[in-house]
């Protein structure tokens, strides 16, 4: 079987702009939580969200491209050159039917598509814009990233709600591992604040309505958590054979070791009992992988800050990792950036191959009353400087979606 390796980065997020500037702010502990602007949430329940601050398209590409785009697309673009620099990869004649690109995302262009739904009902269907489609649908962001490559190998979007990007790099990697392509630019993209995105979460009671308090309002495994915190952004990485790796000389930050996929096959949003489909995520992941649950030293989990997620999450651990789940040291970074639903497994993976590269794991903040049902070491307020060598992180969707990525250094 073919190994696997990472070798490019590239983050656009609520804490930074870049995959450097989003590490050292996770690090630090910093929030990029605060009040919505990207529409009035006057009357709703929730006011606040993990926007991006201070993006604009025109930055990273030119007016016509960016009127085209939604802003998910237009984050994935980013997102996507920025890692393919990173690995210093260029695409050309000769390899590029061997490049592939494969973005997740959980709702797509829900903006664009809001806003062609207000256009039909306030000016009637001549006015709807003939861009309104491709804007919207999700497999656009990996659609343009490939034009914008070059790219002739596979092409398509994973759609699983917050396993989205997991789905992703996980495909994406076995694509390479069979031989279809040699490199795959994956990851994913998400921009969801949006005024009917916010109502329908509200509506479900699924969101934080801290409103008196919006930077502290991710709290994942927290007594006090009350919901997830939305988020928009997108992460992408860049896998590759590790033989096409080394016949170009690419640095490797990680190999990507295991990969493991499965469906809880219960209920359309709560996660099954006891975790049962996230456990058997990870068992597979390790299978892959070959290693044994002790072997693994960091988990960078899906920590949403709803009650049922963290707690079955962390029963899933118990029953995968046995004792060895009390040295297991975990973390959300949830509790800064907000939930970036499809995007988020792709954002998170990265910081598990960033806390190989710099030995340092980032903290799960705001978490100052533990919950009695969540009684692992969630590295509570502050990073800690540990070095480790196998890294996972865990994404679970709506409709019971499960998936578990395996990280390891390349040494």
């Amino acid at each position: 079987m073919r190994e696997v390796v990472v070798t490019g980065l590239g983050a656009v997020s609520p804490v930074g702009l870049d995959i450097a500037e989003t590490w050292r702010a996770v690090l630090a502990g910093e929030s990029g939580i605060g009040p919505i602007t990207r529409f009035d949430p006057t009357g709703f329940d929730t006011r606040f969200a993990g926007e991006v601050k201070a993006f604009d398209p025109l930055d990273y590409m030119d007016r016509k491209l960016a009127h085209r785009s939604d802003r998910f697309t237009q984050f994935a673009v980013v997102a996507a050159l920025q890692a393919v620099q990173d690995a210093q990869l260029t695409v050309n004649q000769e390899n590029r039917d061997r490049v592939g690109v494969l973005i997740g995302s959980g709702i797509g262009g829900l903006e664009s598509l809001s806003t062609a739904v207000t256009t039909l009902n306030a000016r009637g269907p001549q006015r709807v814009s003939p861009l309104a489609v491709p804007m919207f649908i999700p497999d656009m962001a990996s659609g343009q990233v490939s034009i914008l490559l070059g790219a002739y190998g596979p092409n398509f979007a994973t759609v699983s709600a917050c396993s989205s990007s997991a789905h992703a790099i996980g495909e994406a990697a076995e694509m390479i591992r069979r031989g279809q392509a040699d490199v795959m630019v994956a990851g994913g993209s998400e921009a969801p604040v949006v005024g009917v995105a916010v109502a329908a979460f509200n509506s479900m009671h699924a969101l934080s309505v801290r409103n008196d308090c919006p930077a502290t309002a991710s709290r994942p495994f927290d007594a006090t958590r009350d919901g997830f915190v939305i988020a928009e952004g997108a992460a992408v990485l860049i896998l590759e054979s590790a033989e096409w790796a080394a016949r170009r000389g690419a640095r490797v930050l990680a190999r990507l070791a295991g990969y493991g996929s499965t469906a809880d096959a219960y209920h359309i949003t709560a996660p099954a009992v006891r975790g049962r489909g996230a456990a058997q995520a990870m068992r597979m992941a390790m299978e892959q992988a070959r290693i044994a649950p002790q072997d693994v030293q960091y988990i960078n989990a899906h920590g949403t800050g709803t009650d049922q997620n963290d707690k079955a999450e962390t029963e899933a651990m118990k029953d995968v990792f046995g004792e060895h789940a009390r040295r297991l040291a975990i973390s959300s970074t949830k509790s800064m950036t907000g939930h970036s639903l499809g995007a988020a497994g792709a954002m998170e993976s990265a910081f598990c191959i960033l806390a190989m590269r710099d030995g340092i794991l980032p903290p799960t903040m705001h978490l100052h009353q533990p919950d009695a049902d969540c009684d692992l070491d969630y590295i509570p307020n502050e990073a800690r400087r540990r070095a480790v060598s196998i890294t996972m992180s865990n994404s679970f969707g709506f409709g019971g979606h499960n998936v578990s990525l395996l990280f390891a250094t390349s040494d």
